[in-house]
């Protein structure tokens, strides 16, 4: 089957690195997307975490947005309970008359860090409970539906800002089917409940106005390079950089080695690690396209949003590139 592309940018900023350098990586990133026929990219909220430099995903699309012509560019996604729906009605829909036709708004309802995460923000986990309105509402300013208290968005309303419901369980398939909205999985790391999740939303799918069909979107960690053992050793640099960042928090973090971690990925607790990134295309051009198609299958996928977590930034422009060429 025809496989869509697109691309969630992390915003990884590497051993060593920047925030400043990993912006600028980005705008590299998305034009390399561009010219290899992706048909956008996709910036998540994420707080508190050293290694991501995409906290505020609004302003990284405007960047980016400046520095490309043609692609899409959105949130993969905004992490609703943690905003008012009218501020990001308002952020994306200047975004969308800066650069019309270009912007996709991706909805979610994590944390996106912890639960000091929230204290930090001045938000609650409760939020969390008022998702499905707040979308809800959220997608009425953008359409400049008339409100009893009178509230527009300036910008925002009338742009009709495509809206995505993102998610990694049963939940936001539920929710996505019962608001006729195109639903992204994010199998890329939290791959378990993808089948069910597709089979529910596809099942109970509710047709709308601006989504008469189902759309799905399913994540998928790709590396591409000439050699399959440089793509080999690539994913073992990043599964186990992974690793190494999810065993050094806290106050008593220590380094450790790659033969500490290789060994830790054989324990129970370690291969739980290892299969977030299970859903993967890592090879030659040819072998990644082969994986793609297949996953597409598997997931049954209108689009795969890929990550390419090489962990140098030269390596996932040509994985980009590689991958894009060879599924073109």
């Amino acid at each position: 089957m025809p496989v869509s592309l697109s691309l969630l940018d992390l915003a990884f900023i590497r051993p060593g690195g920047s925030a400043a350098e990993s912006l600028a990586h980005s705008v590299e990133l998305a034009r390399a997307a561009e010219r290899s026929g992706y048909g956008r990219v996709w910036y998540a909220e994420h707080h508190g975490m050293p290694t991501i430099a995409s906290s505020a995903p609004a302003v990284v699309i405007a960047h980016v947005a400046a520095h490309t012509s043609t692609i899409r560019l959105g949130a993969g996604g905004v992490m609703l309970p943690h905003h008012s729906p009218l501020v990001v009605a308002e952020q994306f829909g200047t975004l969308a008359e800066l650069h019309p036709g270009r912007i996709d708004l991706g909805l979610g309802r994590a944390p996106g860090g912890d639960r000091s995460v929230y204290d930090a923000l001045r938000r609650s986990p409760e939020a969390s409970d008022r998702f499905p309105e707040d979308v809800r509402e959220l997608r009425g300013l953008l359409a400049g539906e008339r409100r009893l208290d009178g509230i527009t968005a300036t910008p925002g309303a009338g742009t009709n800002v495509p809206l995505y419901v993102l998610g990694s369980s049963l939940f936001g398939a539920q929710l996505a089917a019962g608001l006729g909205l195109p639903y992204a999985f994010a199998s890329h790391f939290a791959p378990q409940a993808l089948e069910q999740a597709v089979a529910l939303y596809r099942g109970t799918y509710q047709p709308s106005e601006a989504q008469p069909e189902p759309y799905v979107i399913a994540g998928v960690n790709v590396i591409a390079a000439e050699e399959e053992d440089q793509a080999q050793a690539e994913l073992a640099d990043a599964r186990r950089y992974r690793v190494r960042a999810l065993l050094k928090r806290g106050p008593a973090a220590v380094e450790h080695s790659d033969a500490e971690i290789d060994a830790f990925l054989t324990t129970p607790q370690g291969a739980g690690i290892a299969a977030m990134m299970s859903k993967a295309a890592v090879g030659t051009p040819e072998q990644v396209r082969a994986g793609l198609e297949s996953f597409a299958a598997e997931a049954r996928a209108d689009e795969l949003i890929t990550v390419h977590p090489s962990l140098e930034p030269e390596a996932r422009i040509r994985s980009v590139e590689l991958a894009g060429a060879a599924v073109a």
